[in-house]
């Protein structure tokens, strides 16, 4: 019977959160048409990352060998491919990161199937419904695939609920000669992001600045301001570009995801698509930019245009 395919996402052999929020979606759409949940782990660590998607509804882990750890989109999509052709599954799920949309689209191009990229939610009626945000994140789009017998969905993270532990599916090796696959460029090493004490990731109450905040020097006073209020400091990708904040501070498409936050005031922030990726999920966003059609807004749940450096004094005083 076909069924499910999730697709797991690790970074340098260690399994990411999303990866049991995809497992957890695939549970929810299993309990509603049936057939088997198959989870596919492809790296040099495939046993102790096995164990790691050992989760409740899992009825089966395949396994892909690699000698290596670090990304190739060519080695995921040819991975994939082994497995959905000799499962048929009707869907495959994976990550909507940097990683997920680089192999995504060729798995659904190879296969002839129904695509789908940063869906945030999952119904069936009959047949599938994937919904995404359109139109600047202005409506929510449901979508169906009609006369696909296969869909590929990018599922947003920090989104749906993870599966629970408690799984004790069986590994299968799937055998896929990778010396065959000769990509456009090879990994010499992974250099990770200077350190700065903070993570994005867990954070509830995030300030963070864009390049509205004009130069180098301003990044100090924001600082002090986040500290004075209970926020960690965040920043948009021009930020860490300019070298003005380290890496660990971005939040984005190539940053982090801002998974818990509650309260996420931006300043100074446009509003690119690459991040908003990383915070348009926060229940509360207040934007701060005094171009008022700026894409910000459209996400934000309280705006205004006034002048940032301004609040950021009015704040100072509010907290002192």
């Amino acid at each position: 019977m076909p069924g499910i395919l999730v697709v797991a996402e690790q970074h340098n052999g260690q399994l990411c959160d999303v990866t049991a929020e995809l497992i957890g979606a695939a549970v929810t759409v299993k309990s509603r048409i049936g057939g088997p949940l198959r989870v596919l782990v492809i790296g040099a660590s495939v046993n102790p990352l096995s164990k790691g998607v050992a989760l409740a509804g899992v009825d089966e882990i395949q396994t892909v060998q690699t000698a290596s750890d670090h990304f190739d989109p060519l080695v995921y999509e040819q991975a994939v491919m082994a497995a959905a052709s000799q499962d048929k599954p009707f869907l495959i799920l994976i990550a909507h990161t940097a990683n997920g949309t680089a192999f995504a689209a060729g798995v659904a191009a190879r296969l002839g199937a129904g695509l789908a990229s940063d869906v945030f939610g999952l119904d069936v009626e009959g047949e599938l419904i994937a919904t995404r945000s359109a139109y600047r994140n202005k409506v929510a789009m449901e979508l169906d695939f009609p006369g696909k017998d296969i869909v590929v969905l990018t599922l947003r993270g920090a989104t749906f609920a993870p599966a629970e532990q408690g799984g004790s599916a069986p590994v299968s090796p799937i055998s896929l000669h990778l010396g065959a696959i000769k990509g456009a460029s090879s990994h010499i090493e992974y250099q990770e992001p200077t350190s700065s004490g903070i993570d994005i990731t867990k954070a509830e109450f995030i300030l963070s600045v864009g390049r509205g905040i004009q130069n180098k020097d301003n990044v100090q006073r924001f600082e002090a301001l986040a500290e004075r209020i209970g926020a960690v400091l965040g920043c948009s990708r021009p930020i860490v570009d300019s070298g003005w904040l380290p890496k660990a501070h971005q939040v984005g498409q190539s940053g982090k995801l801002a998974s818990n936050c509650q309260l996420y005031l931006a300043v100074g922030i446009s509003g690119a698509t690459q991040h908003l990726f990383g915070m348009k999920h926060v229940p509360v966003i207040i934007a701060v930019n005094t171009d008022l059609g700026a894409p910000i807004f459209d996400v934000a749940t309280f705006g205004t245009t006034v002048d940032m450096f301004e609040l950021a004094d009015a704040l100072q005083r509010h907290f002192n």
